[in-house]
């Protein structure tokens, strides 16, 4: 099978990941990089075996199909529109877009042009979210009711040197984090219906101790960085989900799932491995861990390995959806489905009421481990 011809739009840090990772799929071949920093194109290229090109050129390329979207969040909505406009498939970072009208306009748009759409997180295609998957479809814990998901920590001034925007309106905790968690229990549990939430600031202002040119230097805070939300699911089950840049330390657990038959415990969905522990009935938890599965060995970081990181998995299973005429995994669809419900918890916590959920979303078919192995390349396998 012939593999297909991706272009990169985007060269920072989450550039290298997708770079390393894209050797171990079959179906990809990475042709060209571009950047609106002309140099960081130079250098990824020359790091990677790639050809650097400026963006037009890029999209006006007939050997590529499908446009890598690497750029920041602000960025995605125009990369996106351009790439689509110019015939190409398009697989993006999250978010989808930065509000629900943009991510709306985007699916529309590729639907209207008979194009395909993916977006990260593809996260819960790695061993620990199949393995989750699997259990859940099985009815290891029955009936889904109830669950908790907390995604909370310090943010980010303490190691990054220019985290301000993070803190400004468009950022936040549950933008930048919530894909995450919120794609893992689509997955899981289906659709959201309702949203309700409310929403704190824990400081005004943040002090940056990252070192770099703003260390020790205070700004403003310009959206809530707390925010606990209440999911209702179309299949009956409600989640509480946590999201916070104001806890020092936590013993929550990522994500746990109650049903009618038993207990089921995630690790964290920002990374593709860790055990899932059952508990049936109330019984000892029951460890089932990863690293034997595809996608689920610790490669990250490439130094010093303690974590599963396969990026690019979403960009491989979109490249067969194409070629199999099927709905890719890690959808538009799904991603704005997602991004819906983001947008409905930070409404919800400004306003004090719920908020009802538009538009609906099928579960992604579960990844096999037949299929799984299948997007591996030869030398992967």
């Amino acid at each position: 099978m012939a593999r297909m011809g991706i272009g990169i739009i985007g060269c920072g840090n989450i550039a290298a990941t997708y770079l390393r990772n894209a050797a171990l799929f079959g179906d990809v071949d990475l042709i060209a990089c571009a950047d609106r920093v002309p140099e960081m194109a130079e250098r990824r290229a020359g790091e990677f075996g790639l050809r650097a090109m400026g963006v037009d050129a890029l999209l006006a390329e007939p050997a590529i199909d499908l446009v890598l979207n690497l750029t920041i969040p602000a960025a995605h909505r125009e990369v996106t529109q351009a790439a689509l406009a110019a015939g190409k498939h398009v697989f993006t970072e999250k978010p989808l877009g930065v509000t629900l009208r943009e991510g709306r306009e985007l699916v529309a748009e590729a639907e209207r042009r008979g194009l395909r759409l993916g977006s990260a997180p593809d996260t819960f295609l790695g061993a620990a979210g199949r393995r989750a998957r699997a259990l859940i479809d099985k009815g290891a814990i029955g009936r889904p009711v109830l669950g908790t998901a907390f995604m909370m920590g310090r943010g980010m001034e303490h190691w990054h040197p220019n985290p301000q925007f993070y803190y400004q309106p468009g950022g936040g905790p549950v933008l930048d984090m919530g894909p995450y968690y919120l794609t893992t229990l689509v997955n899981l549990l289906g659709p959201v219906v309702r949203v309700s939430a409310v929403a704190r600031t824990g400081e005004a202002e943040r002090l940056i101790t990252a070192e770099g040119p703003f260390r020790n230097t205070r700004f403003p805070v310009g959206t809530p960085t707390s925010l606990l939300s209440l999911l209702e699911f179309a299949g009956g089950a409600v989640v509480t989900f946590g999201a916070s840049w104001d806890v020092f330390r936590h013993s929550n657990h990522p994500i746990e799932l109650h049903g009618t038959e038993g207990s089921l415990r995630l690790p964290d969905p920002d990374t593709f491995g860790g055990d899932v522990a059952l508990s049936p009935r109330g019984e000892p938890w029951a460890e089932h861990p990863s690293e034997p599965e595809p996608f689920g060995a610790i490669n990250w970081p490439f130094d010093a390995p303690r974590l599963a990181n396969y990026r690019m998995l979403g960009v491989a299973d979109l490249v067969r959806s194409i070629r199999e005429d099927r709905e890719a995994r890690a959808s538009g669809r799904l991603a704005l489905h997602v991004l819906e419900v983001m947008e409905a918890i930070l409404t919800a916590g400004e306003t004090g009421s719920a908020v009802s959920i538009e538009g609906a979303v099928e579960r992604p078919a579960a990844l096999g481990e037949d299929e799984a192995t299948a997007l591996l390349s030869s030398d992967a396998a």
